[in-house]
């Protein structure tokens, strides 16, 4: 048997493999995915979820019988970014901008955490993230691209409304994600006081490791490399371009994490990790039996009195 030809025709069964897998996962999540839907299996039970719908579309029905407005921003890559304002009964200065999950929409992931907010005088931006929803765009940003279309919401609403606002940013899983990153930039305006943080990763390159790991037994080498290669090449960003660690390292907003304690999707581990790295005030709250993004529903005493508390200390 020659051995040469026969390493060499296992390594080339090999690298077309890998890059099989680097084309599959690349097409399968970076793209727009507007007819696709994350497996809502993976966030909570099914039964779960039937009692939760019972709770959230009520919800959703009063909010959009409300007034509001689409708003839209621009980005500095030609894109228009899409949002609904709904004011809150009586005058306010504080607002709330929310940053849904992957393959969601802000209305949505806020239909019911939404009143919350409008009920204790927030009034409400709900976006839509680039590649979701009513905005634009080809390609998912993963936060990577999204920290800096959150940049662009908060100056739209200190343009409109004046410097003197206070902002909460609140984000779920992948808008969490982008809310965390987006304290890494320096110039963040003061107007913006403090963070909910609910089931954020700690980067793409983490979470789709995990995914790999979980789903496949599979390392992240080499089909996250060849993945990222594409990724760079199509979308414009890299996988460990930046992450939530390094926004931790700099951050000086106080955060509140929040996590599922049976979330299967993204580990409860990464918040852990997000809230060790934290040098600014923060709070942890885990709320047992809850799955992915599915904290609100499953506690919803539990989780109103932790934000009412951090948002009373925080915001005057």
């Amino acid at each position: 048997m020659n051995l040469k030809l026969l390493v060499g025709g296992g390594l080339a069964v090999g690298t077309a493999a890998a890059l099989g897998g680097a084309y599959k996962l690349f097409n399968s999540v970076i793209p727009r995915q507007d007819g696709v839907k994350v497996d809502i299996s993976e966030m909570a039970d099914m039964d779960k979820w039937e009692e939760y719908k019972k709770f959230i579309y009520p919800r959703k029905e009063w909010l959009l019988a409300r007034e509001n407005e689409q708003v839209k921003i621009f980005t500095p890559d030609g894109l228009t970014l899409r949002a609904h304002y709904f004011p809150c009964d009586q005058p306010s200065r504080k607002f709330v901008i929310t940053f849904h999950g992957y393959t969601s929409k802000g209305l949505s992931d806020y239909a019911a955490l939404s009143k919350f907010y409008l009920d204790n005088g927030y009034n409400c931006l709900i976006t839509d993230l680039r590649a979701h929803g009513d905005s634009d765009g080809a390609y998912c940003g993963f936060g990577i691209l999204d920290r800096y279309d959150c940049m662009g919401w908060i100056r739209y609403l200190l343009e409109r409304f004046g410097n003197d606002i206070q902002i909460v940013l609140h984000g779920d899983s992948m808008g969490a994600t982008t809310i965390l990153m987006t304290t890494g930039f320096a110039e963040v305006p003061d107007a913006v006081k403090c963070l909910i943080a609910d089931c954020a990763f700690t980067s793409p390159y983490a979470v789709f490791a995990h995914i790999l790991k979980r789903d496949y037994h599979l390392p992240p080498f080499p089909v996250m490399n060849l993945s990222d290669v594409l990724c760079r090449k199509k979308a414009g960003y890299g996988f460990q371009d930046y992450s939530t660690l390094k926004a931790m390292e700099v951050n000086t907003r106080p955060i509140l994490f929040v996590h599922g304690g049976d979330d299967r999707f993204v580990p409860p581990e990464m918040t852990y990790e997000n809230f060790n790295a934290c040098q600014a005030p923060k709070e942890l709250l885990i709320v047992e039996g809850a799955g992915h993004g599915a904290s609100y529903y499953e506690n919803t005493a539990l989780y109103e009195e932790k934000l009412s508390a951090f948002l009373h200390t925080w915001v005057q």
